[in-house]
């Protein structure tokens, strides 16, 4: 059925109706997720952390990589970081 303004309104309300479940369906997951993260908290984990993690693991090996490069690079110019604190630092013997 089309209305006066050439809108559908049939289809239009579908549309509305389906997104509208969607975000009530949206909300519960969000809220199963935030009793999750409240659960493994009240079990001594650090929900911060555990967010990283799941942050992290979205992304491909070489992604993270790049990220954890220029981190080192901007801790490195900032001071931050020095070189006894490099994750790669002592993995090969010194030559001497």
């Amino acid at each position: 059925m089309t209305d006066p303004g050439g809108v559908a309104a049939d289809q239009l309300r579908a549309f509305i109706e389906r997104i509208e479940r969607f975000e009530e369906e949206k909300k519960v997951i969000a809220d199963d997720i935030k009793d999750v993260y409240g659960e493994a908290k009240g079990n001594g984990y650090d929900v911060k952390i555990l967010r990283k993690i799941v942050s992290l693991r979205k992304k491909q090996p070489h992604e993270r990589e790049e990220e954890e490069t220029v981190l080192d690079l901007y801790l490195h110019a900032l001071g931050m970081l020095g070189p006894d604190d490099d994750p790669g630092a002592g993995s090969e013997p010194e030559a001497g």
